[in-house]
């Protein structure tokens, strides 16, 4: 039976809180990410995306002795992303514990971090995070702030420039979908996963088990993320940290992959 990762993508914001967004803006409150940590270990999930959505905003580093802490209490491999723009701070970010880093808004400034990073800690640490939205007229784009700026390869020509630049690893964000549970922006996530030979993680939509699925075999991703899916409760939209037992895995995603 094929599996594939199934990862849940925590968002802190600037006072080191566990927030949700909606389609990047709107936030709700969660909770302690701390705690959620905690719960997500009993849960036996088997690695986190930690992203700070407000440290490249707010122009600071990553907030490097809260990474600890987040790191300390869990049990899985963490990938942090957030305002990350030197080797010293990814440096600085390794010495925390974190697996991989994800790099987004350094991409605008090309791919030269991509390949460092890459050519000291290897590809399999390096994730570019690709944060992708409609044009009002079709087609997509690389959000504002995380593309070169005026006449910006698509998405899917990003795609190639950071892996040739030696990304191990993209998590496909798609801004359009975020917090809305209408399920993952599959025809884009097929566009940018045939375009490339490394892993691709669906982000941003997910509202059921079957999305996961669907992310794998409709969208060819080899994992897939999700955030509202994971701290709401489906019927009531309350908080609840949440994660699909093995069995809900293997029966609902799982055993039909194939």
């Amino acid at each position: 039976m094929r599996t594939v990762r199934i990862i849940p993508t925590l968002l802190i914001d600037g006072r080191g809180r566990l927030v949700k967004t909606v389609r990047f803006g709107k936030r709700t409150y969660i909770g302690d990410p701390i705690n959620a940590v905690r719960i997500f270990n009993t849960k036996e999930v088997d690695e986190l995306v930690l992203l700070d959505i407000d440290a490249t905003r707010q122009g600071r580093e990553p907030n490097y002795s809260f990474v600890e802490d987040i790191v300390s209490e869990a049990f899985m491999p963490i990938a942090y992303g957030g305002g990350i723009r030197s080797m010293e701070q990814i440096e600085r970010l390794y010495g925390c514990g974190i697996e991989k880093v994800v790099l987004s808004s350094a991409v605008s400034e090309g791919t030269d971090l991509v390949q460092r990073a890459a050519m000291r800690y290897g590809s399999q640490a390096v994730v570019v995070c690709l944060q992708v939205e409609r044009r009002l007229l079709g087609g997509y784009r690389l959000r504002a702030g995380t593309a070169p700026g005026a006449g910006s390869p698509s998405p899917v020509e990003t795609a190639r420039r950071v892996v040739e630049a030696g990304a191990g690893e993209l998590l496909v964000y798609s801004v359009d979908r975020d917090g809305t549970s209408a399920g993952y922006d599959l025809p884009m996530l097929r566009a940018i996963a045939d375009a490339v030979d490394v892993p691709v993680v669906a982000c941003g939509g997910a509202r059921q088990l079957d999305d996961f699925r669907a992310a794998v075999v409709e969208g060819g991703c080899s994992a897939a993320a999700a955030g509202s899916l994971f701290v709401y409760q489906a019927s009531s939209n309350g908080v609840l940290i949440s994660y699909p037992t093995q069995n809900e895995l293997c029966s609902k995603v799982f055993e039909r992959l194939s």
